[in-house]
C-alpha cells in the first residue's frame, strides 16, 4: 500500500475510533445503511430502519474501505475492536470483529455500549489470551488491565481497513457513517466507511 494512501486509511480509523469513545454524547449518530446519492459534499443515505438521511460531508472528510481478514489469524498482542452481546449460557458473543492495523494500537481502548444490536457493547482492547476450546475466543485487555473473553462463532464477520476513493460512494453501496447534528439539525461528517469488492462494513 503505498504511503500516502496508507495514511489516509489510518486516519479515517483514528476518528472512527475516537468518535466511538464520544458516542455517549447526545449529538452523535452512527448511521447504517445504503447509498442514495453521492454529490460533490452531500451523501444521501437510506438507513437501515428505512428512513432517508443527508449527510453534509465537513471540508477534508476521509473515506475508507474494509477488506476481509480471519479469525485464525488472530494472535496475542493484536488490537481488536469487537461488538458484542451476552449469551444466554454466559460469557460474550461477538457479532463482528474489526483487526485494527498496529500503528493504532491503543486507540480508542476500553469497553461501552454500542447500537449494532439490541444490549450490544463495543470493546477495543488488546488481545492477551486466544483459545481454540469449543470454538475460537479471544481475552481482551483494556483500560488498566481489565479483560473480557469473548467468543467468536464461526461465522462473525472478521474484517480490517482498506483503501477507498470516493468513487465507491455509488448508489446501493453499504455505508457506515459517524455523523453529528449540527445547530440547524442536520447531519455531517468527517468519515465514511464504504463497503467495496464484495465487502461490507458489519460495524
Amino acid at each position: 500500500m503505498k504511503l500516502k494512501t496508507l495514511m489516509v486509511v489510518l486516519g479515517t480509523i483514528s476518528s472512527l475510533s475516537v468518535a466511538g469513545v464520544g458516542s455517549a454524547r447526545a449529538d452523535t449518530l452512527r448511521v447504517r445503511g445504503t447509498v442514495v446519492s453521492f454529490e460533490r459534499s452531500l451523501l444521501t443515505v437510506k438507513t437501515r430502519q428505512g428512513d432517508t438521511s443527508a449527510i453534509k460531508l465537513n471540508a477534508g472528510w476521509k473515506i475508507s474501505g474494509v477488506a476481509n481478514a480471519s479469525v485464525k489469524d488472530i494472535k496475542q498482542g493484536d488490537f481488536l475492536g469487537i461488538v458484542s452481546v451476552s449469551k444466554a449460557d454466559g460469557g460474550s458473543g461477538a457479532l463482528e470483529v474489526v483487526v485494527f492495523p498496529a500503528a493504532l494500537k491503543g486507540t480508542g481502548e476500553g469497553d461501552r455500549p454500542w447500537d449494532l444490536q439490541p444490549n450490544s457493547r463495543m470493546t477495543n482492547g488488546t488481545v492477551a489470551d486466544v483459545t481454540d476450546v469449543s470454538g475460537r475466543a479471544v481475552t481482551l485487555s483494556y483500560d488498566n488491565g481489565q479483560t473480557k473473553k469473548i467468543s467468536i462463532p464461526d461465522n462473525t464477520p472478521v474484517v480490517t481497513f482498506a483503501p477507498a476513493t470516493p468513487t465507491d460512494l455509488k448508489p446501493g453501496a453499504t455505508v457506515f457513517v459517524t455523523a453529528q447534528h449540527d445547530g440547524d439539525g442536520t447531519l455531517s461528517s468527517g468519515r465514511v466507511v464504504v463497503g467495496n469488492n464484495g465487502v461490507v462494513p458489519p460495524m
